[in-house]
């Protein structure tokens, strides 16, 4: 049985998705705690290269397999994120492309 390794970790329900009147989504609010924020920031937070880029947190709102709104925090320092890491780094030094880029999606 294989095991899914996921970049991120699930940060809880969202509110439920604003719409117009034809149906589309058009708002998604998140709330958080301060001790949440807190945490984010110690332990989410991209690193920064020497061009000063990087130190970001990045929040996905998605809608659950079972149709509630949710939210997750992508985790830099999780085994898929650090696998991906490693993949681009690859492809690049491969292609002779110098560009690392961090970004999640």
């Amino acid at each position: 049985m294989s095991e899914n390794k996921y970049d991120s970790v699930l940060v809880g329900f969202a509110e439920e998705p604003r719409t117009n009147e034809q149906g589309e989504i058009i708002a998604w609010s998140v709330k958080l705690k301060d001790h949440e924020l807190k945490d984010m920031l110690d332990n989410y937070v991209t690193q920064r290269n020497d061009k000063g880029h990087g130190g970001n947190v990045y929040l996905k709102l998605f809608m659950s397999k079972n149709g509630k709104a949710c939210c997750s925090v992508f985790d830099p320092n999780s085994e898929a994120a650090k696998e991906n890491r490693m993949k681009k780094e690859e492809a690049s030094v491969s292609s002779g492309s110098e560009e690392g880029d961090e970004l999640p999606f």
